[in-house]
């Protein structure tokens, strides 16, 4: 299940910013003066090739694979980055944030849920 994690970081200027976790998720949103979402970000299949979708009010969506840059035993680790991996897959894991989202407030699971079933990627 979604705990939120807390505190977090807050950057000066922008909206609020509030994270939760469990073994599958990393869920970040953020949140106006007024408590709207004006952004989300929700990172998934962490224990496999973790992929990240993010929806901005407005720039919209964007989906990526996360490269966490490791490289082999004697090389060094690199910075983690976003790379191009096709298709989001809206039904399979809205059902599954569904699943996780049991103790997270009503209208933030249904908000980030209904953005995860409109997603057009």
């Amino acid at each position: 299940m979604l705990r939120e994690i807390q505190p977090v970081a807050q950057a000066p200027g922008e909206p609020t910013r509030r994270w939760f976790q469990d073994e599958e998720f990393d869920l970040f949103v953020w949140q106006d003066d007024q408590g709207r979402i004006v952004r989300l970000q929700l990172a998934y299949d962490r224990r496999r090739f973790e992929r990240l979708l993010t929806w901005d009010e407005g720039r919209g969506y964007s989906h990526g694979g996360v490269d966490d840059g490791e490289r082999g035993p004697l090389t060094p680790k690199a910075s983690p980055v976003l790379v191009a991996d096709g298709q989001f897959d809206a039904a399979r894991i809205a059902a599954r944030f569904r699943a996780a989202a049991g103790d997270l407030e009503p209208g933030l699971a249904g908000f980030v849920e209904e953005r995860l079933r409109r997603a057009p990627i």
